[in-house]
C-alpha cells in the first residue's frame, strides 16, 4: 500500500511518533480539520486515529513523502536520525519540525544534516504534557529560520502557542532544557519534603497547602533576583550564603533524624559550602552562579 501525496498545503501534515505526546498532537490536527498521515514503529497505536480519518503510512519514507510539513515526536535524536535515514530519499523540499527532546547541539546537528539533503528544519521544545496539547494557552519553544517558522506558524499553533526564540536551531532545545532543569529539581525538592513530612506522620494532602504556599512565593524571589543577577549584583544586603548554608544544614539534620535519605540536602549544603570556602560567605546566595559556571 502506498500513500498518495495529500498536497493540501498547510491543511495537511505528517506526524511520526505515536507515544502519548504524538497521539495528542495527531488528535489535535484531526480536530482542526487537517489531513493527517501517520507513521509509528508500532502500527497498532494508530488504530483510533485511523478510525477518525487519519492515514497510516506503511513506512517512514512514504509518510514523509505524503506532505511538505513533517512533525516528529520521538524519544530522542537517536530515534530521529534512524527515522530520517530510512526516509532520506524523500526529504528534499520538506520542512521537518522536530519536537523530540535532546541537547541543543544535537538539534544543530539535525538541522545541518537535513539542510545537506534539501530539507528545512525547525526545532521545538514542548512545555506542556500531552493534556496541554490543543490549548492555545500552552506554549512550545521554536527555533530555526524565521521565514520557515512564519510559513508554518498556523499549523504549529494548532498544537500550542508558539514562541520563536531565534534562528539558531539549538535555541529551542536550550530554552526547553533549562526549563526542565528548573522543573525537575523543583519537583525533586517537593517529593523530598513530602517524604520527610510523611516520615513524621504528616500526610501529603495535609502538607499540600503549605507546599503550595512555598511554591507560590517563588515568583517573587525570581523577580527580585533576576535583575540583580543580570547586573552582576550579588551583594549580601538581603541574604548571605553563610546563612543559607546554616539553614540547609538544619534541613539536613531534620531529614536524617527523620530516617529519610539526606543526599539531596547534603548535595545542596556541599555546594553552598564550596561557595563559602571560595570567599562568598558574605555575598548573596546568587553568587553561586559564578561557582556553578566554573
Amino acid at each position: 500500500m502506498s500513500v498518495t501525496p495529500q498536497q493540501h498545503g498547510t491543511s495537511s501534515v505528517t506526524l511520526i511518533g505515536l507515544g502519548p505526546m504524538g497521539l495528542a498532537m495527531a488528535g489535535a490536527y484531526l480536530d482542526a480539520g487537517y489531513a493527517v498521515t501517520l507513521w509509528n514503529r508500532t502500527a497498532g497505536r494508530a488504530a483510533d486515529l485511523v478510525a477518525r480519518g487519519a492515514v497510516l503510512a506503511p513506512s517512514a519514507a512514504e509518510a514523509v513523502a505524503a506532505n511538505e510539513l513533517v512533525v516528529l515526536s520521538l524519544t530522542d535524536y537517536d530515534a530521529v536520525f534512524a527515522v530520517l535515514a530510512a526516509a532520506e530519499p524523500e526529504l528534499a523540499g520538506r520542512t521537518v519540525v522536530n519536537l523530540s527532546s535532546d541537547t541543543p547541539e544535537r538539534a544543530r546537528e539535525a538541522a545541518r544534516w537535513l539542510a545537506e539533503r534539501g530539507a528545512g528544519h525547525l526545532t521545538g521544545g514542548v512545555q506542556v504534557p500531552p493534556s496541554g496539547i490543543g490549548r492555545p494557552e500552552s506554549s512550545t519553544f521554536y527555533s530555526g529560520p524565521v521565514e520557515l517558522f512564519g510559513r508554518h506558524r498556523a499549523a504549529l499553533e494548532v498544537l500550542t502557542g508558539a514562541d520563536h526564540r531565534g534562528d539558531d536551531p539549538g535555541l529551542a532545545q536550550l530554552y526547553y532544557q533549562i526549563q526542565m532543569d528548573l522543573f525537575w529539581t523543583s519537583l525533586a525538592g517537593y517529593l523530598h519534603a513530602t517524604a520527610v513530612a510523611e516520615a513524621n506522620g504528616i500526610p501529603a494532602d495535609v502538607f499540600l497547602p503549605y507546599a503550595t504556599s512555598t511554591a507560590a512565593s517563588m515568583p517573587g524571589f525570581l523577580a527580585f533576583y533576576a535583575p540583580r543577577i543580570a547586573a552582576g549584583n550579588h551583594g549580601g544586603d538581603v541574604d548571605r550564603l553563610t546563612m543559607a548554608l546554616a539553614s540547609v544544614e538544619h534541613v539536613r539534620h531534620t531529614v536524617e533524624a527523620s530516617g529519610v535519605d539526606g543526599s539531596l540536602p547534603r548535595l545542596i549544603a556541599d555546594t553552598f559550602r564550596r561557595g563559602v570556602e571560595a570567599g562568598h560567605g558574605a555575598s548573596s546566595t546568587t553568587s553561586l552562579i559564578g561557582l556553578l559556571r566554573e
